[in-house]
């Protein structure tokens, strides 16, 4: 929800390293690895047995782990690692040896504030402007998914859409009765925005949690009418996600309008985020008391949506921000006491209503910052700033595995945060991108699928009916694979039956001459998904007369 006090450079965070161009292309290093079997004594000791087995083994000493009893080798003049490995395995000392690997390094994408570092000198060194983003597990989250083609729908008070860090991504404004078209006289809206959908990899300015996700910008004047309307209109138009980072008033009456279109969103899949209160009451307000009612935050299976509150940079709820029982989760969304508050992102070229006084709150006239030569970028606070964070990255988790319902979603989400259980400052914790999209790349809900073969006709006694099946999976995930099979068989148009529920592939029927028979399966796989019955028979025999 908007709060804008006097910002300043944020505090202590963790750089992110360049990618060496050599880390792509080169998945071994060209050496051996080799651990020691249970090396034991002082390091001085296990420096000596590594250095025995080294020298056994003839070849070079490239690096070692003395503690851990791990030596990589390099393989002598004709000889390859794969060789080496299998010579080195001989020698009694070795328990493991096998061609060195090497890891990619995670996705980092080029926006220059996850490198260009604050210069605040009571920050330690090497703090990067969007401290964020490798706190939340971005990095690791887009390693797995980019989030290409995913749409977040922002109900905000508009957006900048000259702004560079939105070309390519917005497709589609809608003015829910606050004024048409791409511009934002008041600033919050493209700096909410930014957050989830900021043009990722570009060179320029920030990266949005979604990275390849869209934008849906819905221009309301926060009126009961405006947000149902703009719900069913994002949702209408596409949207996996929905960011709100605005609320009612504590104790404000509900509003039948907004829960209706909350329902709405709701049933059909797509993740409604919501900002908590910019106070530190029990009481968030709607939408966010919709999302996560009263008493049902530590209940993984209650909700219909996540409210969000705001924590600050040493892990703890943000002073003005909500808590209690109406809290799902957390993402930064200021810093603590003694930190500069202010979260970097996206800004309006044109003075915006929050410099000049946006009531009830007074003006912020040092929000703006100059980056890189470009003034459009502000420092901004709030819980605003904190659920645009986790929409962009439920919608990476959306378009990543689209077969997930919207619990699935949310109990991800939650059980992947930083705590290990509810609690009331931050809920289920801070979120963590890398581990909920990890987590959704092994969630299987695509149903299997199964093709049935048999004889045409037969004059047999006998015949076989065999089926095929397979575990499909979208690209990035994982398939738990296809666990047995149920086959089904009808005689002379009579009901179908389950005649076999098997791990074969193949099954041997007794004909009757003149009957005719039809069959299906239906695959289930190893995370209890079911294929769907057919329409019609897969296969289908007639038993001829025999002579």
């Amino acid at each position: 929800m908007p709060r804008f006090p006097v910002p300043t450079l944020l505090a202590l965070a963790l750089a992110l390293a360049a990618i060496p161009a050599s880390a792509a292309a080169a998945p071994t290093t060209g050496r051996v690895v080799v651990v020691l079997t249970k090396p034991a004594g002082p390091p001085s000791s296990r420096a000596s047995a590594v250095q025995a087995v080294a020298s056994r083994s003839g070849a070079a000493r490239a690096a070692s782990v003395p503690q851990l009893g791990v030596v990589s080798l390099r393989p002598r003049g004709g000889e390859s690692p794969r060789e080496l490995a299998a010579r080195v395995r001989q020698d009694p000392a070795v328990r493991s040896a096998r061609p060195e690997q090497r890891a990619r390094p995670r996705y980092v994408p080029d926006d220059p504030a996850l490198t260009d570092t604050l210069s605040d000198t009571r920050l330690p060194a090497s703090t990067p402007v969007q401290w964020t983003i490798a706190r939340e597990g971005l990095p690791r989250a887009w390693d797995i998914a980019k989030g290409i083609g995913s749409r977040v729908g922002i109900i905000d008070t508009g957006i900048d859409g000259r702004h560079p860090d939105f070309a390519g991504k917005i497709v589609r404004v809608v003015d829910q009765g606050a004024g048409a078209g791409a511009s934002d006289a008041d600033g919050h809206g493209t700096h909410v925005a930014s957050q989830a959908c900021a043009v990722t990899n570009n060179g320029i300015g920030l990266a949005g949690t979604g990275f390849g996700c869209r934008i849906i910008l819905e221009r309301t004047d926060f009126s009961e009418t405006s947000i149902s309307r703009s719900i069913v209109d994002a949702v209408n138009n596409g949207a996996q996600a929905i960011n709100m980072s605005f609320g009612s008033d504590p104790g404000t009456p509900q509003s039948d309008a907004v829960q209706a279109a909350v329902d709405y969103a709701s049933d059909r899949g797509v993740v409604l985020v919501a900002a908590a209160a910019d106070n530190a009451g029990q009481e968030q307000g709607w939408p966010a008391n919709m999302l996560q009612p009263t008493g049902t935050g530590d209940d993984l299976e209650a909700g219909k949506g996540l409210s969000v509150t705001s924590a600050n940079f040493y892990d703890r709820r943000s002073s003005f921000a909500g808590q209690g029982t109406q809290i799902s989760l957390a993402a930064y969304g200021s810093a603590g006491k003694g930190d500069p508050p202010g979260l970097f992102g996206a800004f309006p070229s044109n003075r915006t209503e929050i410099e000049t006084g946006w009531p009830p709150i007074g003006p912020c006239d040092d929000c703006r910052t100059i980056f890189r030569g470009d003034k459009r970028y502000a420092y901004l606070q709030g819980t605003s700033m904190s659920s645009p964070q986790v929409a962009g990255i439920a919608a990476l988790i959306k378009q990543l595995n689209p077969d997930l319902s919207l619990g699935d979603v949310l109990r991800i989400i939650k059980t992947t945060a930083s705590n290990a259980s509810w609690e009331p400052d931050l809920g289920w914790g801070i979120v963590d991108a890398g581990a909920a999209v990890a987590a959704a790349s092994r969630l299987d809900r695509t149903k299997p699928v199964s093709t049935t073969t048999a004889p045409r006709r037969t004059a047999r006694s006998r015949f076989t009916v065999n089926w095929i099946g397979r575990d499909p999976a979208p690209p990035g995930l994982e398939a738990s694979g296809v666990r047995f099979y149920e086959v089904y068989r009808e005689i002379n148009d009579g009901p179908y039956r389950r005649v076999a529920r098997t791990r074969s592939r193949s099954k041997r029927f007794r004909a009757k001459t003149g009957a005719r028979y039809r069959f299906y399966t239906l695959a289930t796989d190893r995370a209890g998904n079911r294929e769907d019955a057919p329409r019609k028979a897969e296969a289908i025999t007639r038993a001829a007369r025999r002579f």
